[in-house]
């Protein structure tokens, strides 16, 4: 008899479970409902177009849409599509290899032949982020390799070979104020301190000339000519430099810059990576009582004369670079362009491509398909979405984002996620542009989401605390 009794109550306690999941969805989906269509009614966003897509972590299963399948701008938001795509086809212990050997012969402690950093898209070279990465412990590492070698004089020439991706090095969209800043540096195949360098600035009172006090490093090869003007309290950085065109080696720096501003610099991106690299070890060679007869040169330097890079005919070392979980880490933390590109061109690599940005695109998409996605739902112009070409679903995104919670290097990804308004999550932001992407709990529950706005109008800061408004419903 009790055994009777227990089946009705528990269907009786089944039926309450579901009726209160339910009764919970439907509350949520009210909340952000109201709450997004508050958004979408706001003076900011009178000529914007506004999506939000939620779903169930572990069931894929659709919490909330509004305008899911319209492809927006997505700014750095789209750097999740590019690390989960470098998880899943790249691994997560994934390393760049950069040989560092010579052409030539070596006779009684004397190279007749070429020093070569033979570049292969490491983007950590000389990256202040790791102890193994620094300026300081590769130029240490390759002077060691030198002496193991007995090579005490050098016959030719210093050369940062970055031959091996070509010689575009920047995206197709990528417009040309951003070129010459740091997050605009472009993905060379030998990159270096992550392809940037400081500016230093000498400021004044509102309204008179800004000069160039020098830069961080020295970089002697380089000309600047500083039209920047003091601005007043509060309007910001606006201060943008030039990359040198065609054979002059004149970097501009246009715009303004306030006078509150406290840095006092600017970050700009090397207009060759891969000749500062073999600058920098000439000068720590004959710092050293080396003797190098030739010069520093890279690829695009010796293209311009007319000359071949050699080949390496011997390896001296080969430096490693972090492994791939640890180089999303900071991707998405600290939003690096520079790193997302180079994946990017890792995953063409990884296809059998030329290294390319568009073949690397082609990989992704191709990646994704295979797996149910539209690819007419992932317009993609580059890896990081510095392009305002892009575009890209916040379903696809949402999706995508989705399907990274079952694999084994889920945490790894999780964790490079960086923390704003309290939530795990990616933000992307360029003209008129702000996105946001990431997971959340709630009731217990595991949701992933993606938000876009495109064309707002005002200021960031406002637009990014309504959005927060409509993404705190999912706390």
């Amino acid at each position: 008899m009790l055994q009777k009794m227990k089946r009705p109550l528990i269907a009786l306690f089944s039926l309450l479970l579901i009726f209160s999941q339910a009764w919970a969805q439907t509350s949520l989906q009210q909340k952000l409902s109201a709450a997004f269509s508050r958004l979408q009614a706001d003076s900011q966003c009178k000529y914007a177009l506004a999506s939000l897509t939620v779903l169930d972590v572990k069931t894929g299963e659709q919490i909330f849409t509004s305008n899911p399948n319209v492809g927006l701008a997505p700014g750095s938001t789209l750097k999740t599509v590019t690390t989960i795509t470098a998880f899943n086809l790249l691994g997560k212990d994934f390393k760049y290899q950069t040989p560092f050997g010579y052409s030539g012969t070596i006779t009684d402690g004397t190279l007749n032949g070429d020093l070569i950093i033979k570049g292969t898209g490491d983007p950590t070279l000389g990256s202040l982020r790791w102890e193994n990465t620094t300026q300081s412990f590769v130029l240490n590492a390759l002077v060691t390799a030198l002496k193991k070698a007995g090579i005490k004089k050098i016959n030719g020439r210093i050369i940062g070979d970055d031959s091996l991706y070509g010689t575009q090095t920047i995206p197709d969209g990528w417009i040309w104020q951003d070129l010459g800043t740091y997050y605009g540096a472009g993905a060379t195949a030998l990159c270096w301190h992550e392809n940037q360098f400081d500016i230093n600035l000498k400021t004044g009172p509102v309204g008179t000339a800004i000069k160039v006090a020098g830069t961080t490093p020295a970089v002697p090869y380089l000309t600047f000519k500083s039209e920047l003007t003091n601005a007043a309290a509060g309007t910001g950085d606006n201060a943008y430099p030039y990359l040198p065109t065609g054979l002059t080696n004149i970097m501009y720096l246009r715009g303004t810059y306030a006078v509150d501003q406290t840095k006092k610099l600017v970050s700009a991106a090397y207009p060759d990576p891969a000749y500062d690299a073999a600058f920098r070890l000439l000068d720590t060679l004959r710092r050293l009582g080396i003797i190098v007869t030739g010069a520093a040169e890279s690829s695009l330097s010796l293209t311009a004369k007319g000359v071949q890079t050699p080949e390496m005919t011997a390896t001296l070392t080969t430096l490693t670079s972090p492994s791939l979980n640890q180089i999303v880490y900071w991707t998405n933390r600290k939003s690096l362009n520079l790193y997302a590109e180079e994946l990017l061109k890792a995953i063409a690599a990884k296809a059998g491509t030329a290294v390319t940005t568009p073949n690397g695109v082609a990989a992704v998409q191709s990646f994704w398909k295979a797996r149910g996605i539209d690819v007419n739902s992932m317009d993609m112009i580059d890896g990081c979405g510095l392009s305002p070409e892009d575009r890209i679903t916040t379903m696809t995104v949402a999706t995508i984002m989705q399907s990274a919670k079952k694999e084994a290097w889920f945490n790894d990804f999780y964790e490079s996620l960086p923390i704003y308004n309290d939530m795990h999550m990616k933000s992307g932001s360029i003209h008129n542009v702000q996105a946001y992407t990431g997971y959340q709990t709630h009731q217990g529950r595991e949701l992933v989401f993606s938000i876009m706005v495109n064309n707002y109008n005002g200021p960031g800061k406002a637009i990014r605390e309504k959005m927060f408004r409509v993404l705190d419903e999912l706390k």
